[in-house]
């Protein structure tokens, strides 16, 4: 493998760590968490999400989860996101108590020393990954992107996948100028100019190609790139509710299902509540392929093989043991 650029990798890794590390000096400050403690009549349960379309924003529009839980002592609250990483400083704090994200800020979050559970994933990410140039960009291939700026949100799946497809290119991160942002701050300066390239997810990824014109230059699927999305817990909350934790499952499974047998009606309601084209929400539900499944064998080999790779180019400080966070029992309990 080769060796990223020294003022890169700690710069990501920087990002997220100082970010928890302050997270989890405000929690000792005496923050009290929002699932636990006597003194509460309900158990609130913090739910995460990220973009505009996607089983959690259909089931969070249809109150899915409110239904779900509606003979339990408990109030749903929603939390949005602009990307994984701060789902775990969100959970750090007690913030958090259920989202979804890929599989790389999972592993920055295990680096990190974050308390959190993958108990179940909801894609394989095959497709869920490119890099971009604008429509006028004189280069299209990853070859050219030598010496160009990229934008790509520190320790997300797409900054995984940039390192990757680079790696297979002959190629490495100090052959490019990487511009750290996040998908909002990242679109803005792709459509100016002020970066040329840009590595992004679903569905951001689709929402560029139609509405800026970019071209894909590279995709995780023409690396068959396996890269799972998870979707994550608090470990205190599933210690503490595991009753509720399976019922999230069993909740998330019925909204999948409806989100996918239904995607045609659901797109064009999606359209009119968030201002998306409907033809943006089918391409990607086409694209991420929604499942909820245990971590497979074949799924934690290439989350343990994401993990080495991304210690060995220096963008985490440490190896990990990603069976350490795996936790089927709700899944499969949820699936029966």
């Amino acid at each position: 493998m080769k060796t990223i650029h020294k003022n890169w990798k700690n710069k990501v890794f920087l990002i997220f760590l100082l970010a928890v590390l302050s997270i989890l000096s405000a929690c000792g400050a005496g923050q009290v968490t929002s699932s636990g403690g006597e003194s509460q009549e309900k158990t609130i349960i913090n739910i995460g999400v990220q973009g505009k379309v996607g089983v959690l924003n259909y089931a969070r529009n249809e109150k899915i989860f409110e239904k779900a839980f509606e003979n339990e002592i408990v109030e749903i609250k929603w939390a949005e996101f602009t990307s994984g990483p701060p789902h775990f400083e969100a959970i750090a704090s007690g913030r958090l108590d259920f989202g979804a994200t890929g599989g790389t800020p999972l592993i920055a979050g295990q680096a990190g020393g974050i308390d959190f559970r993958a108990i179940g994933v909801t894609s394989d990410g095959r497709k869920n990954y490119a890099i971009l140039a604008r429509k006028d960009a004189t280069f299209k291939s990853i070859e050219d992107i030598k010496g160009k700026k990229v934008a790509v949100a520190p320790g997300s799946g797409s900054s995984n996948f940039l390192f990757a497809a680079l790696d297979k290119n002959g190629l490495s991160a100090k052959d490019i100028e990487i511009v750290p942002l996040q998908p909002d701050e990242a679109r803005a300066a792709f459509e100016n100019g002020s970066v040329d390239v840009w590595a992004i997810w679903e569905p951001y990824l689709t929402t560029a190609i139609h509405q800026l014109g970019a071209v894909p230059i590279l995709t995780s699927e023409d690396i068959n790139l396996l890269s799972p999305g998870f979707l994550i817990s608090r470990t205190g909350f599933t210690e503490e509710h595991p009753e509720y934790t399976e019922l999230f499952l069993k909740a998330y499974e019925d909204a999948r299902k409806e989100y996918d047998e239904n995607i045609e009606t659901i797109s064009k309601e999606l359209a009119e509540v968030q201002g998306v084209d409907e033809k943006i929400i089918l391409e990607v539900n086409e694209k991420t392929e929604s499942i909820l499944s245990p971590t497979t064998d074949e799924f934690a080999k290439a989350q343990q093989e994401q993990a080495d790779f991304l210690y060995e180019e220096g963008v985490i400080d440490k190896k990990i043991d990603i069976s350490k966070v795996i936790d089927n029992t709700f899944v499969d309990n949820a699936l029966k």
